[in-house]
């Protein structure tokens, strides 16, 4: 068996499924394949475990006492930044499948499982989470370097991305051109960018992306 090769960042895997058996081997089979799996016997148990700050996907039961795999898709289905889900079940039910795959699971799978497909799909699961969480650690980190902005260099944020000439900014601001040019300056600094296609791209980042309310200025 190929070994896993995880990401920088320590991730983990959850298996929730009530059936003792099937989680225990498939915890093994994971731990030997060098991933990092965590058993969870109820969705209940699930949501009480530990969920550290790292890339993560949850193998899922369909059906299970109490809450099943379904309900708690559905309630991840509201979570801005859920894990993605592969669904397993030991039923061929199209049904049920269609429904999860519509609700958001990456894929689903019937028991006895293909490992050679699951352990794919876990690779592209944590790597899907992780690339996520670093697009949303770059914008967290663009939204910090723009509200140090300040109104005036937004102002002139606005009218570089739009390719407005320094003069015309200059009047419609009010101000000299040379002190455009030290706004300006100042906020490729703030920005951390060396180009105006630098700054286009963190304008269309935050346009994109993010909930700054002064970015809806930017389509104006």
């Amino acid at each position: 068996m190929q070994l896993y090769e995880p990401p920088a960042c320590e991730h983990r895997i959850y298996i929730v499924d009530d059936d003792d058996s099937f989680r225990g081997s498939l915890t093994r089979l994971l731990s030997t394949a060098g991933m990092s799996p965590v058993p969870c016997r109820s969705v209940g148990d699930y949501l009480l475990v530990d969920h550290p700050d790292c890339p993560s996907c949850i193998v899922l039961d369909m059906l299970m006492p109490g809450p099943s795999g379904l309900e708690l898709l559905a309630s991840l289905a509201n979570q801005r930044h859920a894990p993605p889900v592969i669904f397993v079940t030991a039923f061929n039910d199209i049904p049920a499948t269609v429904q999860a795959m519509k609700a958001g699971a990456m894929d689903s799978l019937t028991k006895p499982l293909d490992m050679e497909r699951l352990l794919q799909s876990l690779r592209d699961a944590i790597s899907r989470d992780a690339r996520r969480r670093a697009e949303r650690r770059e914008l967290e980190q663009l939204q910090s370097r723009y509200s140090e902005l300040t109104a005036c260099e937004r102002d002139i944020y606005i009218g570089v991305v739009h390719g407005k000439l320094n003069k015309q900014m200059a009047l419609k601001l009010g101000i000299c051109e040379r002190s455009i040019k030290s706004h300006r300056s100042n906020v490729m600094r703030k920005m951390r960018v060396s180009s105006v296609a630098g700054l286009v791209k963190t304008a269309k980042q935050l346009e994109m992306l993010s909930g700054i309310s002064d970015a809806r200025t930017l389509r104006q």
